[in-house]
């Protein structure tokens, strides 16, 4: 089963069979988009304006509907998604590319004591190079900062390190949908279920110090909580 997975044939059918599956339910979703006034510059790239969008893991799911519904607005606009180079990370980096979503593979986050190798340590100081290159070109950066491995809900702080160093907020995100069914994994993931309804919930921006970006972390992880309880309440 395992060499099954690794099969980049199998990947790719999976991923075909479930972004069809995720069009479909998405899209017959009722949705309802609620932010406050002084976000929407930055979810529309007005002006060149850029954010770092993070949501939880669970998530990833419905985290297309995020840039569709800020696409319509601006056809110009560019998201990026920073997805873990796991296995389940390939595979959900097949699915969101159906979404025009551009992909970075990596990590925000620098590597544990007793993560395994340098190639991991080079792979996360890659991708952050990409976000920030991103970023200062105008783009949107999507990143769930609980993932890959969890815990859940826990903020790693790789989202305010990199929104420190880029000099652009963090735009909290949070969305929800009935009827859903929630996985078995980590994360609980969020599975939508056809012609339902769904809520999308922004925080307002969050700007980050240069020198003392450990100190927004309680406020980056309090504002992902209300957004995430107010998307579901919906």
């Amino acid at each position: 089963m395992k060499r099954l997975i690794r099969s980049a044939f199998v990947r790719s059918l999976g991923a075909r069979l479930i972004g069809a599956y995720l069009v479909v339910a998405l899209r017959t979703t009722r949705w309802r988009i609620e932010a406050p006034e002084e976000a929407w510059p930055y979810l529309l790239a007005a002006d060149g304006r850029s954010a770092i969008v993070a949501f939880w893991h669970e998530v990833l799911p419905l985290a297309p509907m995020l840039w569709w519904h800020a696409h319509r607005a601006n056809p110009a606009m560019r998201m990026t998604v920073l997805i873990s180079r796991h296995r389940d990370g390939r595979m959900m980096t097949d699915i969101v590319r159906r979404w025009d979503v551009q992909v970075i593979a990596g990590s925000s986050d620098r590597p544990k004591p007793g993560d395994a190798g340098q190639a991991r340590a080079k792979g996360g100081a890659a991708a952050m190079r990409s976000l920030l290159e991103l970023l200062r070109s105008g783009s949107l950066v999507a990143i769930t900062p609980d993932g890959p491995r969890g815990p859940r809900h826990v903020l790693q702080p790789g989202v305010a390190r990199l929104a420190a160093l880029s000099g652009v907020p963090v735009v909290p995100a949070a969305a929800f949908c009935r009827p859903a069914r929630r996985l078995g994994s980590w994360d609980r993931m969020i599975l939508p279920l056809p012609f339902g309804r769904g809520r999308i919930v922004y925080g307002a921006p969050i700007l980050v110090p240069r020198h003392g970006w450990e100190a927004a972390l309680p406020t980056i992880a309090a504002s992902l909580g209300a957004v995430t309880r107010q998307a579901e309440a919906g």
